[in-house]
């Protein structure tokens, strides 16, 4: 149905990084705690591995090579070959707990992400591009997928590895691991500022890559009419815009993150520098062992090595927590429209009768619709909407479904305000048919299942007869089991309206909903169409609305609507009669015609 369209917006995130953020992607990774925590644990002995092998380096040359002693070297070799078992199994481990986090949470966003979809209200589609919605559901839950089960865990050895490194240092010599340790408040500073400098810039890379997934969909949905506009090289030239732009972010991003390693790498380099002149000296002089000093020149060299891995990490995080910020936002978004607290049990059977009680409402607070809108209709009527574009007969149809709620007033189905009875309630007993029909990829018989997932085939035929849809269906080379393509792409726009019909109205709606139903179709299927409306809304409250006049005159009202108000009200022969706006309509046409 129509809306207005405000313009799409990407929303703005502070500068720091939220740490609440992560504990949420974090909650969504319950489901995988057992592989996340074999995944700590193998990271952990990995970690302990590690920092075990320069120390059996020192014993290997202050027990064996320097003295001279092979006394206990079957043991130490015996020794060291397990030390390789062991972490080769922490290695297999850790490669296989973290593949299973990150197959699982990225399957566990996207699930998460789609269900919430389904419960958001119509405006926030208004406010999203499509190409928005995909890459929040693809990239992104990719991305964070990747981050959690690698990079978090990545950190975690990094973290641990350091600790134990510097345990090890300590005990050995506690004068040069002061020295491995004079480059950390520099190494922190330098992170600090890079870190937000990377932050900002993915940001903006991933901002700008929503709006390029979001101009692709377009192009391609749009490609019929882009080439029989010829706007093949404007549109290029937006495009071009957008993939510059994100060229730039991306290269200053990336030079960030270039700068970044170098500067790890010459303070590391630094540490390692002065344990050589320091620890050269002590064995120079005797008071450090050849063993300890080969053991502190690879502790240094491995101390920076997960300072390393944690710069490279910090830069990725920077990357994903813009990921992060969208999946979150998405999944935190609180739909406009929500059932009231409590609101359980059995509710009476939908009968239809709708009344509009001083109803204002606006899309835009700036440019109300309707303003103190009143409208009563009975059971079982049926009412048409006519009058020219952005007159408001579409958003009055919105309201009584309850797509959207009034801003002022209230709406009450068989007398009782809707918003007292669940949305199910009303929703499950609406029907609809709109101007442009969207049918999904499989069979003509599973798109009209859609309306009723456990109809019969003989139900399914039943209302494609009732809609006068089953005698075109028949002439296909497989009827029934004929295939649709994407959005019903491989039938007519006239075949697409017949089949949304009848699985609208294999539900059995207690409301019936005609937005343009028979604008944008051939004049054999409108008249296939307006035969099966007369029969088919018959006893259900069933609004219509329509800029072809000649398809509402069966209406037992005719609402005549402008600037969202009812301008003239009455059947068809009423306002013929009347001489007044509707005249004047229904003449122009008849006369156009």
């Amino acid at each position: 149905m129509s809306k207005l369209q405000p313009e799409w917006h990407e929303e703005v995130h502070a500068e720091k990084i939220d740490l609440g953020l992560w504990r949420q992607i974090l909650h969504l990774a319950r489901p995988y705690k057992r592989y996340i925590s074999l995944s700590i644990l193998s990271t952990v002995a990995l970690a302990a591995g590690d920092a075990a092998f320069p120390y059996m380096t020192r014993i290997a040359l202050d027990r064996f090579v320097v003295p001279q002693n092979t006394e206990g070297l079957g043991w130490f070799a015996a020794a060291f070959a397990f030390l390789v078992v062991f972490q080769s199994f922490n290695v297999y481990l850790f490669i296989s707990m973290a593949g299973k986090v990150e197959s699982g949470l990225t399957y566990t966003i996207r699930n998460e992400g789609f269900t919430h979809l389904q419960r958001l209200s119509f405006s926030f589609y208004d406010k999203r591009a499509t190409g928005w919605l995909l890459a929040r559901l693809t990239s992104d839950a990719n991305r964070l997928g990747e981050i959690v089960s690698w990079s978090l865990i990545d950190l975690l050895w990094g973290a641990a590895a350091m600790v134990l490194y510097s345990i090890v240092m300590f005990l050995l010599n506690w004068r040069l691991a002061l020295l491995v340790m004079v480059v950390m408040p520099p190494l922190t500073l330098a992170s600090i500022y890079f870190q937000r400098q990377i932050l900002r810039a993915y940001r903006e890379v991933r901002r700008l890559n929503s709006r390029i997934t979001g101009a692709f969909s377009e192009g391609i949905m749009g490609a019929a009419t882009t080439k029989i506009l010829s706007r093949e090289e404007k549109n290029l030239e937006e495009f071009e815009l957008l993939t510059r732009s994100q060229r730039a972010t991306s290269i200053r991003a990336a030079t960030f993150s270039s700068l970044f390693m170098p500067i790890v790498l010459v303070l590391s380099s630094v540490g390692t520098a002065l344990t050589l002149w320091r620890g050269g000296s002590g064995v120079a002089l005797g008071t450090i062992s050849y063993g300890v000093l080969a053991a502190f020149i690879s502790y240094a060299a491995q101390f920076f090595e997960p300072v390393r891995e944690i710069a490279r990490i910090f830069a990725e995080l920077q990357m994903a927590h813009a990921a992060a910020e969208r999946v979150i936002g998405l999944l935190n978004t609180v739909p406009e429209i929500q059932d009231k607290p409590g609101l359980k049990g059995d509710w009476p059977k939908l009968r239809g009768g709708i009344r509009f009680e001083n109803v204002s409402f606006a899309y835009n607070p700036q440019e109300p619709v309707l303003e103190e809108f009143s409208l009563e209709i009975q059971p079982g009527q049926v009412v048409a909407l006519v009058g020219e574009t952005g007159s408001g007969k579409s958003t009055i149809v919105n309201l009584a479904c309850r797509f959207y709620e009034p801003t002022k007033g209230r709406i009450l189905i068989d007398g009782v305000d809707y918003r007292e009875r669940p949305l199910a309630w009303l929703q499950s007993n609406l029907g609809c048919v709109l101007q442009h029909p969207h049918l999904f990829s499989g069979t003509i018989r599973e798109n009209i299942r859609y309306g009723k997932l456990d109809a019969t085939d003989e139900e399914v035929e039943r209302a494609a007869k009732l809609v006068n849809a089953h005698e075109f269906i028949m002439r296909l080379p497989k009827g029934y089991d004929t295939e649709v393509g994407e959005g019903g792409g491989l039938l007519s726009t006239g075949q697409k309206q017949l089949i949304s019909f009848a699985r609208a109205i294999l539900a059995d709606p207690a409301i019936f909903i005609l937005d343009e139903a028979t604008s944008s179709i051939d004049t054999e299927t409108e008249q296939l169409i307006q035969e099966a409306m007369e029969t088919v809304l018959k006893g259900r409250t069933s609004f219509v609305i329509a800029h072809r006049l000649s398809t509402v005159r069966f209406a037992d009202v005719i609402l005549v609507i402008r600037n969202g108000k009812v301008l003239e009200q009455g059947t068809h022969e009423e306002l013929l009669r009347a001489k007044g706006y509707y005249h004047r309509l229904y003449t122009n046409q008849f006369l156009e015609n």
